[in-house]
This record gives C-alpha cells, sequence and structure tokens, in this order.
C-alpha cells in the first residue's frame, strides 16, 4: 500500500495485466530465490514479459532478525543461484550503511518541548533538552 493510505481508501483492485507465477526456491541454509514469471488471465506464461528473479536473506540485529531483499539480474535459476551471495553481501552493506545513517540522524536532532520557546528565549536562560 502507498504511504499515506489505508485499507479504506487504497485501490484494492488486482490488476489482470500484471499477473506473475510466484515461485520460492532455498537452500535452507543462506536465503531464498523467488522466481516471478508473468502470466496472462488464465495463468499461462506471458513470454512477451522477462522472467524475474529475487533474492532473500535475513541479518539478526541486537533488535531481532532483519530481512533483506534484493533484485537479481539473471536469466535463469542457475545464474540467479551464482549471483545471490555477491548481491546479498552488497545488500547488506547497503542496509547496515543506511542503518548507521538513521541512527546518526536520530543522536543528532534536538527535540524542542511542545509549544516552542518564549520570546526572548529560555526563562531564567536553563530548560532541557529532549533528545530522541
Amino acid at each position: 500500500m502507498a504511504q499515506g493510505q489505508d485499507a479504506r481508501s487504497a485501490d484494492l483492485r488486482m490488476d489482470p495485466e500484471g499477473l506473475y507465477l510466484e515461485e520460492i526456491f532455498t537452500d535452507r541454509r543462506v536465503g531464498t530465490i523467488r522466481r516471478m514469471t508473468p502470466v496472462d488471465g488464465q495463468g499461462a506464461p506471458d513470454r512477451s514479459q522477462p522472467v524475474t528473479y529475487t533474492g532473500e536473506t535475513q541479518v539478526v540485529t541486537p533488535v531481532g532478525t532483519l530481512p533483506i531483499a534484493f533484485e537479481i539480474d539473471a536469466a535463469s535459476l542457475d545464474e540467479a543461484a551464482k549471483k545471490f551471495g555477491d548481491l546479498a553481501k552488497a545488500a547488506i552493506e547497503r542496509t547496515m550503511k543506511e542503518l548507521q545513517e538513521m541512527r546518526r540522524q536520530a543522536a543528532s536532532s534536538i527535540v524542542i518541548p511542545q509549544g516552542g520557546m518564549p520570546p526572548g528565549g529560555m526563562p531564567g536562560g536553563g530548560g532541557s533538552i529532549q533528545m530522541p
């Protein structure tokens, strides 16, 4: 669902021109590969559109398991499996950098108490700064 929408205002109709057969493959060790095959309204493969692959793995963090998903540019399942490791590492590194940046931004933000500051600044020169 798009950000800012809820179930009542969302358009919940499926697009019959955008259907895919979803297959999941796993080595039961490091992750899964999802093969998305375009199909027509009868469920037959639509060969006019490309098959796509996505990889999924997860990392354990201090606050729980974090799912990582990434696209795999491949022409076959075998090729997707061979590319999985390097792409998973890159996706994990990218995600960790994004998390570090989010932590840095959260640590450097200052929250002004509700109501703002009175004209002329803080009375008595003091006050409290709240960190998120």
